[in-house]
């Protein structure tokens, strides 16, 4: 299975395992998971998540569509069983990569 990296800190990153949105029979467990476009020869990162549950959050997503429309062709998923960490994962992701579907309006 191919995966990617994500930033969360100076010298830290996560590997997250990537997989196809709709071909993807997704597991009964909790994590993080990015929306992805490829840009070039690298991988943009569009909306950042997590959840309790894969298997019932990601093929009934509400911002999918939305994420298509920019691009998106894959989701990143990585596997974080506490909600603890899964919080400060995604907060720390969102800071860094700055996925456009996270900003909130001011």
């Amino acid at each position: 299975m191919a995966t990617c990296s994500w930033p969360i800190g100076p010298d830290q990153t996560l590997t997250f395992t990537i997989y196809d949105h709709d071909a993807t029979k997704w597991k009964t467990v909790g994590g993080l998971y990015i929306f992805a476009r490829v840009a070039g020869d690298r991988w943009d990162p569009l909306y950042v998540g997590k959840t309790e549950n894969f298997r019932t959050r990601i093929p009934s997503h509400e911002r999918w569509d939305e994420a298509r429309r920019l691009g998106a062709t894959q989701v990143h998923a990585l596997v974080v069983p506490l909600e603890v960490h899964r919080a400060r994962l995604e907060a720390a992701l969102i800071g860094l990569l700055k996925p456009p579907m996270n900003e909130q309006p001011k």
